[in-house]
């Protein structure tokens, strides 16, 4: 194990292969730096049975074989002989007449030597117990349970007619091991047995070394550490580059999954429900590297099936539009704004999910998905879409083809993780030379990205926003349209506005824009290169808003300084379960949070008075 160990250290403190999150390393160099024998066999009734046959040592078997040419006696015989002789206590010469050297034989080959063979087959085996004992020997493969039988016999010493032909007649007797090996050590072939080894196969060859590693920390020793070494042994390279250790999965409140305790959350059960994608979605969103436990509620599998469902309504949206799918279609040549901002947009997604991915932030990756997919393409570009699509013209049939182009896209890079939904779509959505998955992965980067295009509709979104989050925070009725005040606007800002007026009213429910200054009962907003604001005193009742928000702010703060009491208590943090403590962590941070959006109304609303 010692001699085993020294490469498979050498290769991972040379680089060659690497933990992800790094720190996991040094657990590996803990179990290597001091590493004991490793016994590579079990007695379970299951497993890979050790290839080794026991067979008797020539020299005994040649002593046996010459007990058998002089004389006719069974072994049961002799035996028996052997035990007379010692109840009377006589010498070995005297017993029965038969010579010293014909009795020793016999007893040599009572008490015999064992040697192994080490076949990968009994037919292997078979041919290299005739090179040991001779061609013209007679060879039987036994069982546990013969041997057994015939040591039953012999020391009873049982009926007449001698114990059976495996112990009276010059036969070799082979038997294999009964042992197993280890679960661990038929596990550590795994990257290269499976792949033909020991033959010199096409699919080792093209196959080892394999890429990923993704496993648990418990058996960073048991599995990782034996797939190095036996990999660094028998193929001469490592069987991986990077060993990616995932977090634990708990429940949500990031107690271990136990059926005494009732917490387990089963897997297939998810699926169910709510589907592989979603599960699959959800477990994703949450493995992060900053920490080790994943914490899985049914609830947060919910999401994911939300979400899945928010990209199969997008396609049905875009063929309800008739966005049909083109191959000649070019993101480059695309001429209307909101058009080259998505086409930049996804451009953005797809360069920062290759590189989450490439760091093995799974999280990053899905997650950032997740926004792109749900908030800039369905919230925000459908939206923004509608109207040229209800047109006519080259300025419709270039939308089609983005949004058929944009949502191909969302399709391709989210399938690694919802691979189900998103080969259903692909099939769906267009005649296709080939599956999703084997489509080629996109290439495209910032030759795709439009300065111009983004900042004006990241302006439109952000003064949407902030009118949406100004209604949201004065409690305004959904329904009411209220009016928005420009009282000034630079020449840039002024482009853009009224590019967009059409789009700003309908998503931001405005009434009209006038262009006036900005007097008492309005709210003003922060919009770059302009002041505007909403004239909400109508709209609003100050009184009971206020009462609202200062009952509100008073509860929040009731929790705030409950809270950080109890965090600040060293009894609580000692004795608590640590789950505990990250839940109450959690519920402060999101408590303040709310504080100050509380806060922030408050101010507006002293704006309006």
């Amino acid at each position: 194990a010692a001699t085993l160990a020294k490469p498979a250290l050498a290769a991972v403190k040379e680089g060659r292969t690497n933990f992800a999150p790094d720190n996991w390393k040094n657990t590996y160099f803990h179990w290597l730096e001091n590493i004991e024998p490793w016994c590579i066999s079990r007695q379970l009734w299951w497993g890979h049975q050790i290839p080794v046959w026991y067979g008797p040592h020539p020299e005994d078997f040649a002593a046996y074989r010459k007990y058998k040419a002089d004389t006719s006696a069974t072994f049961k015989e002799m035996a028996a002989a052997r035990f007379r002789a010692s109840m009377e206590s006589k010498p070995l010469p005297t017993v029965d007449g038969w010579p010293k050297e014909t009795i020793e034989a016999g007893a040599q080959w009572m008490n015999r030597r064992t040697i192994e063979i080490c076949a990968t087959s009994e037919h292997e085996a078979l041919e290299k117990a005739r090179a040991i004992y001779g061609e013209d020997v007679e060879i039987e493969f036994v069982t546990k349970e013969d041997i057994a039988k015939h040591a039953e016999e012999l020391n009873g010493l049982a009926s007449e007619g001698g114990i059976g032909k495996f112990r009276s007649e010059p036969v070799v007797e082979l038997q294999r091991d009964p042992d197993v090996l280890d679960t661990w050590f038929s596990s550590a072939l795994w990257p290269y047995s499976t792949l033909g080894w020991p033959e010199k196969t096409p699919e080792l060859d093209k196959y080892y070394q394999t890429d990923v590693l993704i496993t648990g920390n418990d058996i960073i020793f048991f599995w990782v550490a034996r797939m190095m070494m036996t990999g660094l042994e028998f193929m001469g390279e490592e069987p991986f580059h990077t060993v990616y250790i995932n977090s634990i999965v708990t429940d949500a409140k990031g107690k271990k999954m136990s059926k005494s305790v009732g917490n387990v959350i089963d897997p297939l059960e998810l699926i169910d429900q709510y589907g592989a994608d979603a599960t699959r979605f959800t477990l994703a969103a949450q493995e992060s590297q900053a920490r080790r436990q994943l914490r899985l509620s049914v609830d947060s599998v919910a999401g994911g099936r939300n979400f899945g469902t928010k990209i199969w309504n997008a396609a049905r949206f875009a063929e309800m539009n008739e966005c049909g799918y083109g191959a000649d279609f070019d993101p480059k040549s695309v001429t209307q704004t909101v058009n080259k901002w998505i086409v930049a947009e996804t451009a953005r997604a797809r360069i920062a999910f290759n590189e989450a991915l490439d760091q093995y932030r799974f999280n990053d990756a899905a997650n950032g998905l997740y926004a792109h997919i749900w908030r800039v393409f369905c919230d925000w570009y459908v939206e923004f879409a509608k109207p040229l699509l209800q047109g006519e013209g080259d300025a419709k049939q270039e939308t089609q083809a983005t949004m058929a182009w944009a949502l191909d896209q969302a399709i391709i890079l989210i399938h690694p993780i919802m691979p189900f939904i998103t080969e259903e779509l692909w099939s769906q959505t267009g005649t296709r030379a080939k599956p999703l998955i084997h489509a080629d992965w996109p290439t495209y980067g910032e030759e795709f990205y439009d300065a111009k295009a983004t900042e004006e509709m990241s302006w439109v979104i952000g003064l949407i926003e902030q009118i949406r989050s100004v209604r949201s925070e004065m409690n305004v009725n959904p329904g009411a349209k209220t009016a928005l005040i420009v009282a000034e606007i630079d020449e840039a800002g002024q482009g853009m506005l009224d590019r967009n007026a059409p789009l700003i009213q309908r998503l931001a429910r405005v009434e009209n824009i006038d262009y006036t200054p900005v007097g008492k009962g309005a709210v003003t907003l922060s919009v770059p290169g302009a002041v505007m604001a909403l004239p909400l005193a109508d709209i609003v009742d100050i009184a009971a808003e206020q009462k609202r928000l200062d009952k509100a702010k008073q509860k929040v703060a009731k929790e705030v300084g409950g809270l950080k009491g109890k965090l600040a208590n060293e009894k609580f943090l000692a004795n608590a379960k640590p789950e505990v403590v990250e839940e109450q962590r959690e519920r402060l941070a999101a408590a303040e949070v709310e504080a100050e959006k509380l806060e922030a109304a408050l101010a507006r609303l002293a704006d309006l008075a």
